[in-house]
C-alpha cells in the first residue's frame, strides 16, 4: 500500500502569488448573522456571509494582506459582476477550463490537484470555495479576451514595442506613487535639518492629510502646489537603494530623511502597483544639466520658461545653449539622489528641476535617453509584456464601468 504522500502550506504559499481586486475597505456585521444570508446584493445576485467567510479564510492561508473579510467581500461583489457579464457573453467557464486551472495552482506548489485541495482543507476551506474562485477568474479572462483582444494587438505596434525598449515611465510595469516633502539645506538649519525632519515623518506617519498640509507649507519641491503628489513613477526609475525600502511600505507610511545632494526630503508611500508586464531595465541614463538662477526669483522664472520654449530635445542643447550644460550617460547607481529621483518622473527630452547646491541656483535636468539591455527572449517578449498590460489595463476600465452601472447594497 503506498504511503499518501505528506504537504504543508508552506509549499503552497510559496507558489501562490494571486493578483486579486481588493477594491474598498467596507465594514462587515458578521456577529448573529444566518451564513447564508446575504450580506451583499449585486443586481439579481446576493453574495452570503458563509462566501465571505470562507473566501477570507482562503485569503488568510495564502496570506493575501490588509483586511480579509473586507478584501474577501469586494471580490466577491466584483465577482457577480464578471460572472454575469460571462454569462452575457456566453464564455462562462467550461469544466475543463476549471479542471486545468485548479491544476495548473496545484503544480504552482508542487502538487497535485487533490493534495493541494486537501493541503487547503486542513486549513477550513472548502473544495468548492476554490473551485469558485478559480472559475470565476477563468470566466473573467474569457471576457477580457472576448472584449478586448483584438484591441490589445493593434496597440502592441512596432512604436509601442521601441517605446517599451526605451523604458519610458507610462510603460513600466511597477509603478509608485509618492508624496514628497523636500526642504533645502541652509546654513542656520544645517545642524538641525535632518533631526527635525526625522521627527516630522514620524508624526506625519500614516497621517495623509496631514503630510499634504506640511509639504504645501514647508516643501520647497515644485510638487508642494499638489500637497506634494509626485505622480506615478516606473519602480526601476528609482535609485535601488531607496526603492527596495519603498516597496516594503504600506500605504500613508513615511520614509526617510534622505540627504538629495542640496536638500533633505521625506517621502509618504501613496500607491504601489507592481503590475504584470515589466519592462527591459535601463543599464544607463543618458542626461543634460543646466544651472539657472533660483526658482524664487524673477530671472529664475524667466530662465526655466525660456528653456522650455527653446529646448524640444537635447540635441538642441548644442546649438542653443552651448557650453552652458553638462550632458552625462551613467548606470542608475552612479547617478547623484537628487538628480535621480527627477529624471524618475521624465520621459524622453522631458525637463525637470532640482535645486542647486550652493543653495542660490536651481538645476535643470533633461532625459535623453534610457539606454536598456536587449530583452532576453527578444523582441517579441516585449510585445507579449504589452499585449498583456494592455488587456489588463482594460480589465480595470471595465470592471470600473459594472460597479457603475450595478445596483449594490450591503446588509
Amino acid at each position: 500500500m503506498n504511503k499518501r504522500p505528506t504537504f504543508t502550506l508552506r509549499q503552497v504559499l510559496r507558489a501562490l502569488a494571486l493578483a486579486l481586486p481588493l477594491g474598498l475597505a467596507l465594514p462587515l456585521a458578521l456577529a448573529a448573522q444566518s451564513p447564508f444570508s446575504a450580506a451583499a446584493r449585486v443586481n439579481d445576485a446576493i453574495v452570503t456571509y458563509f462566501e465571505i467567510e470562507q473566501r477570507a479564510l482562503f485569503l488568510q492561508v495564502i496570506r493575501t494582506p490588509g483586511d480579509v473579510r473586507n478584501v474577501a467581500l469586494e471580490s466577491l461583489v466584483n465577482e457577480r459582476l464578471q460572472l454575469a457579464e460571462a454569462r452575457r457573453l456566453g464564455v462562462v467557464a467550461s469544466e475543463a477550463e476549471i479542471a486545468e486551472g485548479i491544476a495548473e495552482f496545484a503544480a504552482r506548489a508542487e502538487l497535485s490537484a487533490a493534495e493541494f485541495l486537501d493541503a487547503i482543507g486542513q486549513e477550513g476551506v472548502a473544495p468548492e470555495t476554490f473551485r469558485d474562485f478559480v472559475a470565476n477568474n477563468i470566466s473573467w479572462r474569457n471576457v477580457v479576451q472576448a472584449r478586448f483582444g483584438a484591441r490589445a494587438r493593434a496597440a502592441t505596434s512596432d512604436d509601442a514595442v521601441a517605446r517599451a525598449l526605451a523604458h519610458e515611465p507610462q510603460l513600466g510595469s511597477g509603478q509608485i506613487l509618492l508624496a514628497e516633502l523636500i526642504v533645502p539645506v541652509t546654513p542656520e538649519n544645517r545642524e538641525t535639518l535632518r533631526d527635525d525632519l526625522a521627527q516630522l515623518a514620524t508624526e506625519l506617519n500614516f497621517e495623509i492629510d496631514l503630510f499634504t498640509e506640511a509639504a504645501r507649507r514647508f516643501s520647497a519641491a515644485p510638487t508642494r502646489e499638489e500637497g506634494g503628489l509626485t505622480g506615478w513613477r516606473a519602480l526601476d526609475t528609482i535609485p535601488a537603494q531607496l526603492r527596495e525600502d519603498m516597496m516594503l511600505l504600506s500605504v500613508g507610511e513615511t520614509y526617510g530623511p534622505v540627504v538629495l545632494g542640496p536638500a533633505i526630503g521625506i517621502f509618504q508611500l501613496r500607491g504601489l502597483s507592481q503590475g504584470s508586464f515589466r519592462a527591459p531595465a535601463a543599464i544607463s541614463i543618458d542626461y543634460a544639466t543646466l544651472t539657472l538662477p533660483a526658482a524664487g526669483t524673477e530671472a529664475g522664472q524667466a530662465a526655466s520658461a525660456a528653456l522650455r520654449a527653446e529646448v524640444d530635445q537635447c540635441d538642441d542643447l548644442y546649438a542653443l545653449r552651448p557650453g552652458a550644460f553638462t550632458r552625462q550617460d551613467q548606470p542608475l547607481s552612479a547617478i547623484p539622489t537628487d538628480i535621480a529621483m527627477v529624471l524618475s518622473t521624465l520621459d524622453t527630452d522631458e525637463i525637470g528641476f532640482t535645486p542647486g547646491r550652493d543653495g542660490t541656483s536651481r538645476i535643470a535636468v533633461i532625459l535623453c535617453a534610457r539606454n536598456v539591455a536587449p530583452p532576453e527572449g527578444g523582441i517579441e517578449v516585449v510585445r507579449q509584456g504589452l499585449f498583456a498590460a494592455q488587456l489588463e489595463a482594460n480589465a480595470v476600465a471595465l470592471l470600473e464601468e459594472l460597479r457603475a452601472d450595478a445596483i449594490i447594497t450591503y446588509d
